[in-house]
């Protein structure tokens, strides 16, 4: 593990980052207000790496859920939210977004030192949220309803309104960019929203809060309650006043919103899990599927749910792609994400340390060899070997389930039609990759996987105007894309008889 800081690890640089977290009081974000759970309850929120307490959080409950709805229906109902065009929201979301972009180092510092990701890392995601948040203020003035033919004495219209009040529940992965997901189409289309981070990652959701004020969002619209699944994430699903739920994590979690979103019959947009195939074929550009095989498996330290982590590469060259992706792997540097050497960080939380080295384990007991890594790094810290495991048969558990760290499987396979019958080998299908210079044969694969996105000699690539969205296990809807409202908003036939 490299640490070549005079800094001590874990500890903030930028003074400003540094004044927030001594400075800030358990608490959350209620009507544009700061205020302490109800219950009193905090909990704190942990460096991964350096298992040491960063910063102390407000332990949410139904009744911080009751109040926060109260909040957000009043503003989408009889605030001005409820009375503002799409150009106001839009001015808004532009605001919002200049403040984020703004704020990008000192956003950075804070995942990192939250979350583990590199420095860098935090910044390239940051600006893939102010894009987007930039995208969506403009998509705010592009909901369209339409006029149906009808006779000369009868006009018939569709109108696209707002669902309501809308609870986001977001992941630990990537928190700033999965809130800004969040946030963003759910504001365009004119809702008012509950928004849950992680709990093992809250800070910068509520550093977003208090820029989402500084922007001038009415009191009720953008309400942050942190705390766990079992209390907030929970009371959000159930609460009958929530007309839609918007949810980004495991398969589990997803099955158990489902169900408990049939209180009301909520509007539900789950994405989920993945276990993604990343085929490389001979003819493919070696120096860009190695290098993209190996961002594909140790980005975010793989806590990734597009993570290609089921690399397939034909049988013919398989020895010498692992033989030069171990090479690869090599050059990667873990230690302290602050650190601007650092190419690796730790894992995000303790929870997450254990489950990846219990899967190092389990691979080796399957019968698996780890031709790069596949242990974990003693020391303080979440840090585990980026670990490429070899001899890897495709029904194995490492090869079947979402592991959510640094760990890819290579599994060998003959042909074509080989690829695709062991890429769909899976109860998900979120992600896919396929590296070949045969342009036809790209297109006839791509067309074949069964996942939500595929890239075609490239990888992680993401676009708002691109819908994104899983087939099978890996959830239900898609948002982004040209139709991103659709998930947003109500559908409403008026027939007027002239």
């Amino acid at each position: 593990m490299t640490s070549t800081s005079t800094v001590q690890l874990g500890q903030a640089r930028n003074p400003k980052v540094a004044a927030w977290l001594d400075g800030r009081k358990p608490s959350l974000l209620i009507n544009n207000e700061w205020v302490p759970a109800q219950s009193g309850k905090t909990f704190d929120t942990v460096n991964p790496a350096t298992e040491q307490v960063l910063a102390v959080a407000a332990e949410a409950a139904a009744a911080d859920v009751d109040a926060a709805v109260k909040a957000a229906g009043a503003a989408f109902t009889e605030g001005p939210w409820s009375k503002m065009g799409p150009a106001q929201r839009a001015r808004l979301l532009r605001a919002f977004a200049a403040l984020i972009e703004e704020n990008t180092d000192e956003l950075a510092e804070l995942e990192s030192l939250d979350n583990g990701m590199t420095f860098a890392t935090a910044q390239a995601f940051i600006g893939v949220a102010v894009e987007s948040m930039y995208y969506f203020a403009g998509a705010a003035q592009q909901i369209f309803g339409q006029t149906s033919p009808s006779a000369p004495t009868n006009f018939n219209y569709v109108l696209r309104e707002p669902i309501g009040v809308v609870g986001a529940i977001i992941p630990w992965n990537a928190p700033i960019t999965a809130a800004v997901w969040k946030i963003a189409p759910i504001l365009a289309a004119g809702n008012t929203m509950i928004l849950k981070p992680a709990e093992q990652t809250p800070l910068t959701a509520l550093r977003l809060g208090e820029l989402a004020i500084e922007a001038g969002l009415p009191a009720g619209v953008l309400n942050i309650l942190t705390g766990f699944g079992p209390g907030a994430g929970s009371a959000i699903a159930e609460h009958p006043q929530i007309d839609k739920i918007t949810f980004t994590g495991s398969v589990q979690t997803g099955r158990t919103i489902l169900r408990a979103s049939t209180g009301n019959l909520k509007r539900v947009t789950l994405e989920l899990g993945g276990k993604s195939p990343n085929i490389v074929f001979p003819d493919a550009d070696m120096e860009g599927a190695l290098a993209n095989s190996l961002a594909g498996f140790a980005t975010i330290s793989g806590q990734v749910c597009v993570a290609g982590t089921r690399l397939f590469v034909q049988r013919d060259i398989k020895d010498e792609f692992v033989e030069n992706l171990s090479a690869y792997a090599a050059g990667i540097k873990v230690g302290d994400p602050l650190d601007p050497e650092t190419t690796m960080g730790p894992l995000a939380s303790r929870e997450q340390y254990e489950r990846v080295t219990g899967y190092l384990d389990l691979g080796k007991s399957e019968g698996a060899v780890a031709a790069s890594g596949g242990n974990a790094i003693d020391g303080k810290g979440y840090f585990v070997q980026p670990t490429i495991f070899d001899g890897v048969d495709n029904s194995m558990r490492i090869a079947q389930e979402e592991i959510f760290g640094p760990v890819v499987s290579v599994i060998p396979f003959t042909d074509e039609y080989d690829a695709v019958l062991q890429g769909n080998d899976t109860t998900y299908g979120l992600a896919a990759a396929v590296w070949t210079r045969d342009v036809s044969r790209a297109h006839q694969v791509a067309r074949q996987i069964k996942a939500g996105t595929v890239w075609i000699n490239t990888f992680l690539e993401l676009d708002p105007t691109m819908p994104f969205g899983g087939y099978k296990e890996s959830g239900l809807g898609r948002e982004f894309g040209a139709n991103w409202y659709q998930h947003y908003t109500e559908e409403k036939s008026v027939f007027l008889k002239l």
